[in-house]
C-alpha cells in the first residue's frame, strides 16, 4: 500500500487527481444536456419557431400591410431579426432554468454535484447546451422567414449576428442558471419567465423603434439589456440600429462577465443546491 501511494496509483483523500480542465467530463455533461432537449425537439425547437412565425404573420398583417416602414425598411423586414433573437433568448433561458431545478425537485441533483467537475465546468456545460438550443431555434426561425414571401432576412454583417446572438443567448443562459439555483418549484421559474424575461424582451424594441418613444420611455428602454442585444442583432441584417453597435457589444460583454461571475459564486457557495 505504501509503495502504491508513493507511485501515485492511489491518492490520499482530498488530493485532486484532475488538475486541469476535465474535458471528457465537460463534454459528457454538455452532450447529456443537448440530448435531453433534442429528444423532445418538436417542443423545444420547432414549436418556438412556429410561435415566432405567428408573431411575424400577425404583426405584418395588422401593421405592415399598408407599406409602413421603420428605419427606412419595410415593417416585416424590421421586426424579423428581433423576432429571431427574441426566440433565441427565451429558449436559452428556458433550457438552463430547467436543468438544476428538475434535479432539485426530483432528487437527482447529485448527478450534477458528484461527478469530478469544477463549478466552472458545470456552468460551462449548462450554459453551452442552452446556447446550442438557442442557435438551433434561431436557425429554424431564420429558415422559415427566409422562405416566407415578403420578408427579407439576408445577413449583412455576420459578426454582429454571431456576437449578439451568441452572447445574448449566453446572458439568458446565465440568468436561467441563477433562476434554477434560486427556485424551489416550477412556479418560481415560470414567474421569472412571465414577469422578467417576457416583458423585457417584448418591451425592448422588437416591434418598434425606440426613437419613436418619448424621452422618458426611451431612457427606460436604454436601461434594458435586451434592447442592446436586439438592436445589435438587427444591425447584422439591416445595417441599421437604434443604438451604437460597438457600445451595445461592449455592454453585452460586461453583462455576461457580471452574470457569469455571479453564477459561479452561487455554484461555489452551494446555496440551495448543497445540504
Amino acid at each position: 500500500m505504501a509503495d502504491q501511494s508513493q507511485s501515485g496509483v492511489r491518492l490520499a483523500p482530498g488530493v485532486a487527481s484532475i488538475t486541469n480542465v476535465n474535458w471528457p467530463g465537460l463534454r459528457a455533461l454538455y452532450v447529456k444536456e443537448v440530448r435531453r432537449f433534442f429528444k423532445v425537439q418538436l417542443q423545444t425547437i420547432w414549436a418556438p419557431a412556429i410561435t415566432t412565425m405567428l408573431f411575424l404573420v400577425i404583426f405584418t398583417v395588422a401593421l405592415g400591410g399598408s407599406g409602413r416602414t421603420v428605419l427606412g425598411h419595410p415593417f416585416a423586414d424590421f421586426i424579423a431579426p428581433g423576432l429571431i433573437v427574441m426566440g433565441m433568448l427565451q429558449n436559452a433561458f428556458a433550457n438552463s432554468s430547467f436543468s438544476l431545478l428538475v434535479g432539485k425537485i426530483q432528487g437527482t441533483i447529485v448527478d450534477y454535484l458528484m461527478p469530478p467537475l469544477s463549478n466552472g465546468e458545470l456552468l460551462a456545460a449548462l450554459a453551452g447546451a442552452s446556447v446550442t438550443r438557442a442557435i438551433l431555434v434561431g436557425f429554424a426561425v431564420w429558415l422559415a422567414m427566409l422562405l416566407w414571401p415578403g420578408v427579407h432576412v439576408t445577413p449583412r454583417h455576420f459578426w454582429a449576428i454571431a456576437w449578439f446572438g451568441i452572447l445574448g443567448a449566453l446572458f439568458l443562459a446565465f440568468m436561467g442558471v441563477m433562476t434554477s439555483i434560486w427556485a424551489e418549484k416550477f412556479d418560481h421559474a415560470a414567474a421569472v419567465t412571465n414577469f422578467v424575461v417576457a416583458p423585457l424582451s417584448l418591451l425592448s424594441g422588437t416591434f418598434y423603434s425606440v426613437e419613436a418613444l418619448s424621452p422618458l420611455f426611451r431612457a427606460i428602454s436604454h436601461a434594458n439589456p435586451f434592447f442592446y442585444i436586439i438592436s445589435g442583432f438587427r444591425y447584422g441584417f439591416l445595417g441599421e440600429s437604434d443604438s451604437p453597435v460597438l457600445l451595445g457589444a461592449a455592454i453585452v460583454v460586461a453583462i455576461n462577465l457580471v452574470m457569469g461571475s455571479a453564477c459561479y459564486a452561487l455554484l461555489r457557495s452551494g446555496w440551495k443546491i448543497k445540504a
